[in-house]
């Protein structure tokens, strides 16, 4: 049998063996264990036998074995990035690209690799015990819901962990998250229609169990009360592109005379543009329409999308960097990092 970094090697096999941990240590003229210790971290070790040990690494080309560092380290060099959402959404939404593309740049300068966990409905305890189980050195979660319970759970557990998006089954002063101010965004949409002259709007919220969902609303209600306009006209989706077509056209059914609607999220947006268009009405002639996110569809829709930037590549990279200083045993303050909603104008309002 060949035991990776071991010098033996099957009878007549050619190849060049790996270099061990032994051959960095006689290399360096320090012990086994305090080569070890000096690839593992560098604790209890010197600066001149840690400076032996690196040279000699990069003079064998020694690759140590993950599986006998975490041994060692107590570390899995792996993170999970958590979405609490079923599979087709994951693999359907821009949201989540963007969230991986923030984290990747985040862990760019690292070897700490991120492993995906989709937290399917229902599934919240399995999700749990697989992070409470050393599978993972810490946890980035995002598109959370209050009943997933995992910020409660994480809260009470040793797992490091960062929320994207603010919890809502805990106090927020209890967690580390970043955000946008979706309060703020919901009135800046809101506003805008105002400014172009709509008299009844209306709004697609999201899901009452999310955090951006209730805050974008609340935002939208502040300033369409400040206009001294109805608020009445409020239907709930969950940010996904069936809902938004087909509570475009019971929004068009229910509220016949409204001329501006803030939509949640982009991908509603998009969906709700369709069915407006099918119905027969003339976005922004007969409806003008503001949505949120500023993702990639927003300008290629027909016609291009107003819409409220949410940076999630931005709030994704600003979590993976707080997960990290967590894992290096950086005091870190529970301060939120929120990031201020920019509306972008296109054709839509």
């Amino acid at each position: 049998m060949v035991v990776e970094n071991s010098p033996l090697a099957l009878a007549g096999d050619d190849r060049p063996t790996a270099p061990t941990l032994e051959q960095v240590a006689e290399r360096a003229g320090v012990s086994r264990s305090t080569a070890s210790r000096a690839i593992n971290g560098g604790l209890r070790v010197s600066p001149d036998a840690l400076a032996a040990v690196e040279a000699a690494v990069a003079e064998l080309g020694y690759t140590p074995n993950r599986a006998a560092r975490s041994l060692v380290t107590k570390r899995t060099d792996s993170i999970a990035l958590v979405v609490p959402e079923p599979d087709e959404r994951v693999l359907s939404d821009p949201f989540f690209a963007g969230t991986l593309n923030g984290l990747s740049a985040a862990l760019s300068d690292s070897d700490i690799q991120v492993v995906l966990v989709i937290a399917r409905p229902g599934e919240s305890e399995r999700t749990v015990r697989y992070l409470r189980n050393g599978h993972v050195d810490g946890a980035i979660v995002v598109s959370h819901h209050r009943t997933d319970d995992l910020d409660r759970v994480l809260l009470s557990s040793r797992v490091p962990n960062v929320f994207v998006g603010r919890p809502l089954s805990v106090d927020p002063d209890d967690v580390h998250y970043v955000d946008t101010d979706n309060v703020a965004g919901g009135e800046l949409a809101a506003r805008h229609l105002i400014e172009r002259g709509t008299r009844r709007i209306a709004t697609i919220a999201g899901p009452e169990d999310m955090s951006a969902g209730v805050d974008r609303l609340a935002g939208w209600r502040t300033a369409v009360r400040a206009a001294g306009l109805p608020d009445d006209a409020v239907l709930h989706g969950d940010f996904t592109l069936a809902s938004g077509a087909r509570l475009a056209r019971e929004l068009v059914e229910r509220f016949p005379d409204v001329d501006g609607v803030f939509i949640a999220s982009d991908l509603m947006a998009a969906g709700a543009l369709a069915a407006f268009s099918e119905l027969g009405k003339d976005v922004p002639g007969d409806i003008k329409v503001v949505g949120y996110d500023n993702i990639g569809v927003a300008a290629s829709t027909t016609p291009p999308l107003t819409t409220v930037v949410q940076p999630v590549v931005s709030m994704a990279r600003a979590a993976g960097q707080r997960l990290l200083a967590q894992l290096h045993g950086e005091s870190l303050s529970r301060e939120p990092l929120i990031f201020a909603p920019e509306l972008i104008v296109r054709a839509s309002a």
